[in-house]
């Protein structure tokens, strides 16, 4: 595959590397600060151009790969599908609904493939739970939680983008656990009514929050508890909690450190103590699973299906997302709709 990159920061470096590392060419790439786009292009072996428009009409591009802030997504989608290129952007796929569904819609009618990094469907665990969640292994699921009891730096914050409503969405639950977010929709399924309470800038000189907890309630009948913050010091890994009427599995960071199912039998499960994750560090990631999605969005053009990490997902991922600020904002429950996008 051969790919087309706009914008150069920190995440960039880290889709470049697993694009080395699988044999993907990084062909062309752009950034609004000139000298960083050229150094990173040089140190890539990319051609840097000056407008993403550039990029996104290379005729050397199988798709066009967009890790910029999520407030600029839409722009640069309709010029790559308008020219035929398929399209991944950094998660999460906006900053609000209608601008989701637009991309969606768009990239449809285009007959474009849409694609979000949620690369941690791709770990071990969260793949082994995929599978022995349908086969019946916990049970019936009467409880699933996520806990990103994370901390960030002052410095972390420093620039005023960080943290706001307008470029970034929101704080901790739109930047941070909208991993976890994603992965219980994908082990669970959808979330049918929730109730949110939160804090802004408990900790940070943000407008958005930097603690949240919300209350779920599936569509399946299960229960579950969203817990967000990046002001937790020295910052803790990640967990998901799932209980079932068999049995319980806990991952932590990218591990599953726990699986106390009874009578257990099947695929054995990948336990394991050595967790990574970017609970005070959001650069200390793996790659491999980044690996395993832009794998799994190639075979996906290449077969011409839906990739399992489409942007029907990433809509909704920042639906609950964006229905949880909505309860926190009115102080009430939120019924999610089960729209067909």
């Amino acid at each position: 595959m051969r790919v087309g990159l706009i914008g150069c920061g920190a995440i960039a470096e880290k889709h470049a590397q697993a694009y080395r590392n699988i044999g993907f060419q990084l062909v062309v790439v752009t950034d609004n600060r000139e000298e960083r786009g050229r150094q990173f292009a040089q140190q890539w072996g990319a051609e840097y151009v000056r407008s993403y428009q550039e990029v996104c009409r290379h005729p050397e591009v199988d798709y066009i790969d967009v890790c910029t802030f999520p407030d600029f997504r839409l722009q640069p989608l309709k010029v790559a599908a308008d020219a035929g290129k398929h399209v991944q952007v950094q998660k999460p796929i906006a900053t609000d609904l209608q601008t989701a569904m637009g991309m969606v819609r768009y990239c449809r009618r285009a007959g474009v493939l849409l694609n979000v990094v949620s690369q941690k469907r791709f770990d071990d665990p969260i793949q082994f739970l995929s599978r022995a969640i349908p086969a019946g292994r916990l049970g019936t699921i009467l409880q699933a939680d996520a806990y990103v009891k994370w901390y960030r730096t002052t410095e972390y914050y420093s620039r005023p983008i960080k943290g706001s409503w307008a470029t970034e969405g929101g704080g901790a639950l739109i930047n941070q656990a909208i991993h976890q977010v994603d992965m219980l929709l994908f082990l669970i399924g959808r979330v049918k009514e929730l109730f949110g309470y939160w804090q802004l800038g408990a900790l940070h000189s943000i407008e958005s929050e930097d603690v949240v907890n919300a209350v779920l309630r599936f569509a399946n009948g299960a229960t579950g508890v969203i817990q967000a913050s990046t002001a937790f010091w020295p910052g803790y890994p990640e967990r998901l909690e799932i209980h079932g009427t068999k049995g319980t599995a806990i991952v932590a960071g990218d591990k599953l450190v726990a699986w106390d199912v009874e009578s257990d039998e099947g695929e054995p499960p990948p336990l394991s103590t050595a967790v990574q994750s970017g609970s005070s560090d959001p650069m200390a990631i793996g790659i491999t699973a980044f690996e395993r999605q832009f794998l799994e969005f190639a075979d996906a053009i290449r077969n011409k299906r839906r990739p399992l990490t489409s942007g029907e997902e990433g809509y909704r991922a920042l639906e609950v997302v964006v229905s949880v600020y909505k309860s926190c904002r009115e102080g009430r429950k939120v019924v999610l709709e089960d729209e067909v996008i």
